[in-house]
């Protein structure tokens, strides 16, 4: 069973939501490009690179389904 996580956590990846969930859907618009990704939004090389290969895969399983 997992210890309850302090409120200032919670309330922190909570506000971050947002900003994740739009720079997946700018990989997405835009490509999953990780250059780009760092560019706008000043990421670091990991994690633009983590955001492009997310992208990436649910554009291949967008791809399968349509193929279907």
């Amino acid at each position: 069973m997992h210890a309850p996580q302090p409120r200032s956590f919670t309330r922190a990846a909570y506000c971050r939501a947002p900003r994740v969930d739009r720079q997946l859907e700018e990989a997405l618009t835009h490509g999953p490009d990780p250059l780009h990704l760092a560019k706008v939004f000043g990421l670091d090389e990991k994690t633009a690179m983590r955001y492009a290969d997310s992208a990436r895969s649910l554009l291949g399983q967008a791809a399968e389904q349509l193929l279907r």
